[in-house]
């Protein structure tokens, strides 16, 4: 009796390690099989991911050159306003010293224009 159980045994031990063994395999080959289909995941997640990294640094490149441009166009206004208020202080400047000459003027017309009459009422006494 004592060697039956111990043949029982042997052989439920046996029967257990080959299940065992089987079950390692069927695993084994599941993870192979997992770890080539999770790398091929992986290989398209990082490509898509490189895909969209490119197009927006495509976008931030555009945009970076549309506001080089905005700023190079925004410093060539600047500099014509700039040069057009010093135009116009000029001419502001020019039409006060004209205004200035022309009131002298006005004042020398009337003085001789006096004077005229003046030596008009002298010419007429005489």
């Amino acid at each position: 009796m004592r060697k039956a159980v111990l043949v029982g045994l042997g052989i439920v031990m046996v029967l257990g390690f080959s299940i065992y063994l089987r079950l390692w395999s069927i695993d084994s080959e599941f993870s192979h099989e997992d770890s080539e289909l999770i790398r091929r995941q992986f290989d398209i997640a990082n490509k898509e991911a490189m895909d969209e990294s490119a197009e927006w640094r495509f976008k931030y490149d555009a945009e970076v050159d549309r506001t080089t441009k905005c700023n190079k166009q925004l410093i060539q206004v600047k500099e014509t306003l700039q040069k057009k208020l010093e135009e116009v202080a000029s001419v502001n400047k020019n039409v006060a010293m004209l205004q200035k000459e022309n009131i002298g003027l006005l004042d020398r017309v009337e003085s001789l224009s006096q004077e005229l009459q003046t030596e008009k009422l002298k010419c007429s006494l005489h």
